[in-house]
């Protein structure tokens, strides 16, 4: 969420920038074309980008050559859709408890609750005992991605 917030913001200042404004600041520079600006400042310091200091804060760095030194203005990705959330039946008979899942794949019992909390798999407590989907614990164990 905060990455598609920080593109969403970086994006709305994109659009700002004048696609004819031949001279751009530090931070549109670097916006644009994917750059810190710190990376900007120090290339600008060691004479490796040519700009124009215009006054305090006011150092200007020509699109063009910018352009040709890092490639064209980048495109931010299209905003991805949020994943969607997988949808488990937490019923009894759909799950198995910490103690059949230890003793099924012979593993400790707490074992079982670290790699419940490792993989965000989701759980539900039902009097004493706590239930995790079938499906959701075949996948990890079989598929021996807990490795």
């Amino acid at each position: 969420m905060k990455q598609l917030k920080n593109e969403a913001e970086i994006k709305a200042v994109i659009e700002k920038i004048p696609q004819d404004r031949a001279f751009l600041s530090v931070s549109e520079a670097g916006m644009l074309f994917g750059i810190a600006k710190r990376t900007l400042y120090r290339l600008v310091g060691q004479g490796k980008v040519p700009s124009v200091n215009l006054g305090t804060r006011l150092v200007r760095i020509d699109r063009s050559v910018m352009e040709g030194m890092f490639g064209p203005e980048r495109s931010l990705p299209q905003a991805e859709s949020i994943p969607k959330k997988k949808l488990y039946s937490l019923e009894k008979e759909d799950c198995y408890s910490i103690g059949e899942i230890a003793q099924r794949f012979q593993i400790s019992e707490g074992s079982v609750y670290s790699h419940i909390r490792k993989y965000s798999i989701p759980t539900r407590q039902i009097g004493k005992h706590v239930y995790a989907p079938k499906t959701e614990i075949d996948n990890l164990y079989n598929g021996n991605d807990f490795i």
